[in-house]
């Protein structure tokens, strides 16, 4: 059972709140909660443990527990990692609502096989459902897109793509510059983007455990390059606040961007903010 820091007043704002368009709430690490006007609730990368410590050690607070979770439509995973697909994260949701976990199939491997979802959770296997790069999903008064993500340290990421009355999300995972989004910023009117950002530091190594330079994440070029290729409006940077070792100030990410065209703005939010895509 994870415990929130938080209580349930996140998960309790997120349920009573009528968007007039769409609202964000960011769970800190890659994690988000996408609501429509209509109602439609979609989680995508959210993640409550705690890491692997002392190789990863959470920095931020756990903001909810996922038993507290009543009314969700669908989970999105972009990749395979542990704060992407995780059990005692997502299972519970999944358990508590009949949601749909959409996810690539290394992801769904992790949660068929690895975590055994269906057998330690009440999750039926068709609320499991694979996806890949090029399919569309109606959820609700969502459309969401499956595109490519260039992570090399994952072993099938993709990008989404979540197409509303009221704006576009692109969320893409972990993803660093790569050749396909220049074709996804011409193919779409993204609104607001989501990309990792972080600094190099020394991690354990997961076999060894002595300190190995690790990169995870986009630095500031890498974002600004990112986020023009896709043609941004709004651009959130994520990830830099969970890590110890690997966390850095999304500040500097002002004096990147101020020369290009994209994106037009930086949003720099905190564990527990929402934003709004407005009607």
């Amino acid at each position: 059972m994870v415990h929130s820091d938080w209580d349930d007043w996140l998960v309790r704002d997120v349920e009573d709140a009528s968007p007039d368009g769409v609202s964000i709430w960011y769970l800190g690490c890659n994690g988000f909660i996408v609501k429509g006007r209509e109602g439609t609730t979609i989680f995508i990368d959210p993640y409550v443990g705690l890491g692997d410590p002392p190789r990863t050690v959470r920095m931020i607070p756990v903001p909810f527990s996922p038993a507290d979770v009543t009314e969700a439509d669908a989970v999105l995973a972009t990749h395979e990692h542990t704060d992407h697909v995780h059990g005692p994260s997502q299972a519970p949701i999944l358990e508590n609502t009949g949601a749909t976990f959409y996810a690539p199939d290394d992801s769904l491997a992790v949660a068929r096989e690895d975590e055994n979802w269906t057998d330690e959770w009440n999750v039926r296997d068709d609320q499991l459902s694979e996806v890949a790069e090029g399919d569309t999903v109606e959820i609700g008064e969502f459309t969401l897109h499956v595109e490519p993500a260039h992570d090399p340290d994952a072993s099938h990421p993709v990008s989404y793509v979540l197409e509303h009355d009221a704006g576009t999300v692109f969320h893409g995972g972990d993803t660093k510059p790569g050749e396909a989004f220049d074709r996804i910023g011409e193919a779409y009117d993204i609104d607001l983007g989501v990309l990792a950002f972080g600094t190099v530091g020394q991690i354990p190594d997961k076999e060894t455990r002595e300190p190995k330079r690790t990169r995870w994440y986009n630095d500031e070029n890498q974002l600004v390059e990112t986020a023009a290729a896709l043609e941004l409006d709004r651009v959130v940077p994520t990830h830099w606040d969970m890590w110890k070792g690997l966390t850095a100030d999304p500040k500097v990410l002002h004096h990147h961007a101020k020369s290009f065209d994209y994106p037009r703005e930086l949003e720099i939010i905190e564990i527990g903010d929402r934003v709004d895509l407005p009607a």
